[in-house]
């Protein structure tokens, strides 16, 4: 059974008692100050000293869909040191990653102020409050609320960038949630789509099984090269061993990163067995004083079937086709 690294140290606030949605300060896997989100169904676990939803779970299972680097354990970031740590959780970016070098003059690693800083966090009735350091570049801030709902298996993260200085800036809001192994990746591609085949390849890797049977977009994470795709959709699904995520996006007019994705799918390869499932908002030009902010919602069911699409029609909504 895996180590779940949790330590309580503080009891539930009385408010967290009467909404259903609980809030106790944590250690986790050699992280001080952490929360831990709990209702009847799920927990969330967040981590202000590296600035990450690390785990979203049914509540008792022994292992979460969120994938997490065990060999960083308890590492801290120094945006100093132009290195990237590849922790896992869930995490926001800027897009498009194309515009990086046009503002903080070089490809990679992210921008310093949006990825993997300690952030200021602050427990409310539902949930937490991170609110990251000003990017130095874009004049950005993000504010994460964390919350779950009271009575459902679902968290709701709401990302807002508040720009506080500098020239306006044309940027979306982009969220990342690097999810363990999957059985199988759905997305639901939308009934009108502007790509031609419901989906666009973002990368050069040829998408592992890939199939497409009606609006049900599936796919396997590629051992041996990088694949990402992209669609017009604003649902998808993680299908793991014993549990399904699915991740919504907020829908919505305007122009869309990356040729008009709302959503996309990165699968790595070996050794690092994982696959990101992402959310993007419309690009808008933002200027000092203004902000965007955009929610996303994800939903964890357990399995009840062997059949991986059974189970993503089932987190869909969506009826089974005829025999």
């Amino acid at each position: 059974m895996e180590n779940r690294g949790e330590i309580p140290v503080e009891c539930h606030s009385s408010a967290a008692r009467r909404t259903g949605a609980a809030i106790e300060r944590t250690s986790y896997h050699g992280w001080a100050d952490c929360y831990s989100l709990v209702n009847g169904q799920v927990e969330a676990v967040v981590v202000p000293a590296i600035g990450r939803v690390m785990q979203f779970r049914l509540r008792g299972g022994d292992e979460g869909a969120f994938w997490e680097n065990r060999e960083l354990d308890g590492r801290l970031h120094d945006p100093a040191s132009g290195e990237w740590l590849n922790i896992g959780g869930d995490k926001c970016w800027p897009a498009p990653q194309s515009a990086w070098p046009e503002h903080q003059g070089r490809e990679w690693p992210p921008p310093a102020g949006f990825d993997s800083s300690p952030v200021e966090a602050v427990a409310v009735e539902r949930g937490v409050v991170l609110t990251l350091p000003v990017d130095p570049d874009y004049g950005i801030q993000v504010v994460r609320s964390v919350e779950l709902d009271p009575a459902q298996p679902v968290m709701r993260i709401r990302t807002e960038y508040r720009k506080l200085f500098g020239a306006p800036v044309t940027v979306g809001i982009w969220t990342i949630a690097q999810m363990r192994e999957p059985e199988r990746v759905f997305m639901l591609l939308p009934e009108d789509s502007s790509f031609p085949q419901g989906y666009v390849r973002l990368m050069d890797g040829e998408p592992a099984e890939l199939k497409i049977e009606g609006r049900l977009l599936s796919l396997a994470r590629h051992p041996r090269v990088c694949v990402k795709i992209g669609s017009g959709g604003s649902s998808i699904a993680w299908v793991g061993p014993s549990s399904i995520v699915r991740i919504d996006a907020e829908d919505g007019p305007g122009e869309y990163p990356d040729g008009g994705c709302l959503t996309e799918v990165y699968t790595n390869p070996d050794p690092l067995q994982y696959v990101e499932l992402e959310t993007l908002g419309p690009l808008a030009a933002i200027s000092a004083g203004s902000q965007i902010e955009r929610t996303t919602v994800y939903t964890v069911l357990p399995r009840s079937t062997s059949d991986p699409q059974a189970e993503a029609l089932k987190a869909f909504g969506m009826a089974p086709p005829p025999l």
